[in-house]
């Protein structure tokens, strides 16, 4: 009988060891489990990019040759131009589908820093505020003249103004958060009254509908407006230009600021295009599709 108790409290104190090493050995499980997933979270932008299988570019998509809108296509197809190229070589460099964000200029800038998207490929200039606010890439285009900064006025009034100093009684409209609105507050000297646009085609139409006298503006891309609307009356200010500090100049990219692998991958397929002259092929090409559209 008392062998047969023995048994019995043996066999309890079995049962209870068992179940207490069975759930420590599941805590344990548990624990190397949190560790393992803790550890393959990514780490930086670049991994979560990779990870997620997708990487977001914000554009605004009305600044020929860069990008710009082909209404014979529809979603994503619909963007084109030189800087949506590069954008589609990123993303293939990494393994991972595009999707494009259009949005208003001033949205493209504040959404790279405030981390709301990947990218912004938009035609963007150095300044030193956008280089506070984020991290900017390498150039990966640069003018054949250096500079390509002008002012836009209509054919009417080509002796009138020939300079900066001459709009002190005029208005003048640029893009809001471009380069060509520092240009505007830093260069020009006086002004009757200056207004800011979303996009520097809606300049152009200013000018043209004499709802603005002057048009602060990239060179290229009003020269391309220019020739497709040849019937528009506007025209480029010879002899003029605004100054551009050489060691700035440069189209870049937006990076969210501190994301230095992102930042680092990025320059590496910059110095690829730019070596190879890849870029300036897709530039070329872009300009004369945009011309074919009669932006």
């Amino acid at each position: 009988m008392k062998k047969s108790k023995f048994l019995a409290v043996l066999l309890v104190i079995c049962t209870i060891a068992s179940m207490v090493m069975g759930c420590s050995a599941n805590k344990t499980a548990s624990a190397n489990e949190a560790a393992d997933s803790k550890t393959s979270e990514p780490k930086n932008r670049l991994e979560e990019i990779i990870a997620r299988g997708y990487i977001e570019v914000a554009t605004e998509p009305y600044f020929a040759p860069y990008e710009f809108i082909d209404p014979s296509k529809s979603g994503n197809e619909q963007y084109v131009g030189s800087d949506i190229k590069l954008a589609q070589y990123i993303a293939d460099e990494l393994g991972v589908e595009l999707k494009i964000v259009p949005l208003e200029f001033s949205a493209v800038l504040s959404s790279i820093t405030e981390g709301k998207y990947d990218l912004a490929i938009s035609a963007l200039s150095y300044t030193p505020a956008r280089a506070l606010a984020m991290n900017m890439s390498k150039g990966y285009y640069f003018s054949s003249s250096g500079n390509d900064h002008g002012l836009l006025i209509r054919t009417e009034d080509a002796e009138n103004i020939k300079t900066s100093e001459d709009i002190k009684d005029k208005v003048i409209v640029a893009q809001s958060g471009s380069l060509q609105e520092l240009f505007v507050n830093e260069q020009v000297p006086g002004y009757k009254e200056f207004k800011r646009v979303s996009a520097t085609t809606d300049g152009f139409l200013m000018v043209q509908e004499k709802k603005a006298d002057v048009c602060a503006t990239s060179i290229p891309t009003a020269q391309l407006y220019i020739e497709a609307n040849k019937d528009s009356g506007l025209m480029i200010v010879e002899g003029f230009k605004f100054f551009v500090d050489e060691k700035t100049s440069g189209t870049r990219i937006g990076i969210p600021l501190g994301e230095e692998e992102l930042t680092d991958k990025v320059n590496a397929i910059i110095d690829e295009v730019v070596k190879s002259g890849t870029f300036e092929q897709w530039h070329k090409e872009y300009s004369e599709y945009a011309k074919s559209l009669g932006l």
